[in-house]
């Protein structure tokens, strides 16, 4: 049976690129005759409010999604979190990260004069991999006084991992289709969770994807390379791969994304300026799945 998913952040009121994803993931569902999935994706603890969670709920549910219960909220799934980082761990693909933002970009800005040297991913610079340097032993002892990360190995975690390939039942950036070959390098080493949150977004979404039963992710093109480094993932934690749906985004006027800051276009003013659910579906150029 199919299941796909909707998971926003409490962060703000969704608006028009919300509603797009979730119809695009709820059509999907109901036409397959399965099921749709909410979640909770919470665990930015300091922007997250349960108000925006009850407007989520109350903007879906006045766009007529129903959702499987209960609602999965990951800010209550620090355990999951934590038995698969050991488990990454246990394999030696772990290593800790005492680094700040602020000596990244340092480091970063200092490799310009080697631009050689400067590895780019789809979100600009990547990690140099300074602290992957360190002996066990300065790991250990720096970690018992200093904060610090957790990243992935990504270098030694892909050639465990071997060739891997997920499958693209939508359209990429570039038309891309069916069985695509990962480049699981291509964030670098990411981070897997900081001293302020148990897990980060890619490892977070790959282990609550697999518990709830996800069968086919539906999410923007934006996304679309974020699924290299997430089948990588699967494949070391020894969780199920879902089939990837990959959709246009929609942009304002100016080709830009729509952010929550924009208030004209959220889902909770539209309701009250009187639009009627049917309008938002036109506007978006979306069927109602018969």
């Amino acid at each position: 049976m199919m299941f796909t998913r909707f998971a926003p952040s409490p962060t703000g009121y969704l608006h028009l690129g919300h509603a797009f994803a979730a119809l695009t993931a709820f059509d999907a569902a109901r036409i397959a005759g399965g099921g749709f999935l909410l979640r909770i994706e919470d665990l930015d603890s300091a922007r997250a409010r349960t108000a925006f969670e009850d407007a989520i709920k109350a903007d879906l549910k006045w766009l007529g999604l129903e959702w499987e219960e209960p609602v999965l909220r990951q800010s209550q799934r620090a355990d999951a979190y934590a038995q698969a980082i050991a488990k990454l761990d246990a394999m030696g693909v772990v290593y800790p990260c005492f680094c700040t933002r602020k000596e990244i970009a340092e480091e970063v800005a200092r490799s310009v004069e080697a631009p050689h040297q400067i590895a780019l991913g789809p979100e600009g610079a990547l990690y140099p991999g300074t602290c992957r340097k360190l002996t066990k032993d300065a790991q250990r002892a720096r970690m018992q006084s200093e904060p610090h990360a957790l990243r992935l190995d990504v270098g030694k975690a892909a050639q465990m991992a071997g060739r891997l390939h997920f499958e693209e039942r939508g359209a990429g950036p570039n038309g891309e289709h069916g069985a695509i070959n990962c480049k699981p390098d291509l964030f670098g080493d990411i981070v897997l969770a900081r001293k302020e949150m148990p897990a980060a977004y890619h490892l977070a979404v790959v282990v609550d994807d697999a518990f709830q039963g996800v069968t086919l992710v539906t999410r923007g093109n934006d996304l679309f390379a974020a699924s290299h480094v997430q089948r990588l993932l699967q494949a070391l934690l020894g969780l199920p791969a879902p089939a990837y749906a990959h959709h246009r985004l929609i942009l304002d006027a100016n080709g830009r994304k729509f952010s929550k800051r924009d208030q004209a276009v959220t889902l909770h003013s539209l309701r009250d300026a009187g639009v009627e659910p049917e309008e938002i579906r036109r506007r978006l150029d979306l069927t109602p799945p018969v």
